[in-house]
């Protein structure tokens, strides 16, 4: 099992011939995601990587049956995509760019209202199921297949936990990044949900930063909807107040903006939390041992 992306997700590229799509297409292909073709208007009725490429997502979705999207477009257009993939059917569409306008990501979140669409990112590495389905830009080779649940607003320091958990022997089910802007298409406490959820996770992983109280929110559903051990980091704790750190979302607005409160707040609610990021790993295999869970 997974969340959201699995072996049998039918993956598109949105800019499909460009330089970064066409890199990390060829690395989704090699770990077995299915890509059936991507979207490059004006290439319509060509090939790219052996695959067909089509002007709109809508004809990706008819000839295809594509139901994910990464989508590799540029800041200023990266709205207009997503609302396209949403509207051809899409139900999971990642969006990689770092910049895009918040209004426009605030029209996306408008736009997607009633309908069935799962939007990661922008500003995300991506999403990825080990050996079954790659959609981002995420180094693919550190991750291997086992019962851990990831889910993080920043990139480095999910590969950072990931590698660490490898070299423990531990594998995870799913990893998310959420990104790091303040409107991110999906939040930590839908992804917890779909964790809880999936019956092969049996412990989670939830890296945050500092800026917004999204983390603690969070932590508290945990506390009271969770039955799987939740193991929290957040970065930023040397962090000064109202100053932008990395992702336009890390800025610390108030007292409990700060990666200490967060931390601390974790604590009270109960969940094992990691104060170090080189301690991440093993915590989480501490975590498992008292709770009794195999490693896998």
């Amino acid at each position: 099992m997974s969340v959201f992306v699995n072996k049998h997700s039918k993956v598109i590229f949105q800019g499909f011939t460009g330089e970064h799509a066409t890199f990390h297409a060829r690395d989704a292909i090699s770990i077995g995601t299915q890509v059936v073709g991507g979207v490059t208007p004006g290439k319509g009725g060509t090939t790219h990587l052996g695959l067909p490429v089509f002007d709109t997502v809508a004809e990706a979705v008819a000839a295809t049956g594509a139901d994910v999207s990464a989508v590799f477009v540029p800041p200023p257009f990266s709205a207009d995509a997503l609302m396209e993939a949403i509207d051809a059917g899409i139900k999971v569409a990642v969006t990689i760019a770092d910049g895009i306008p918040i209004h426009d990501m605030v029209q996306v979140q408008r736009y997607r209202v009633g309908k069935d669409a799962i939007i990661i990112g922008p500003n995300t590495p991506g999403i990825i199921t080990p050996g079954e389905c790659k959609v981002g830009i995420m180094p693919s080779h550190i991750y291997r297949r086992g019962n851990i649940g990831i889910v993080s607003r920043s990139g480095t320091l999910n590969y950072e936990a990931t590698e660490q958990m490898t070299a423990l022997g531990l594998g995870i089910t799913t990893s998310v990044g959420i990104g790091g802007d303040p409107v991110n298409g999906t939040d930590f406490v839908t992804v917890l949900r779909a964790f809880e959820a999936d019956p092969e996770t049996e412990v989670v992983v939830m890296i945050g930063e500092i800026g917004g109280p999204q983390e603690v929110a969070a932590a508290r559903w945990a506390k009271d909807h969770m039955t799987k051990p939740l193991i929290g980091f957040v970065a930023g704790v040397a962090a000064p107040a109202g100053r932008r750190m990395g992702h336009a979302g890390a800025i610390i607005a108030s007292e409990a903006d700060t990666a200490s409160a967060k931390m601390d707040a974790m604590e009270a609610l109960g969940h094992y939390v990691a104060r170090n990021p080189a301690h991440i790993g093993q915590t989480v295999l501490e975590a498992m041992r008292k709770q009794g869970i195999a490693i896998r």
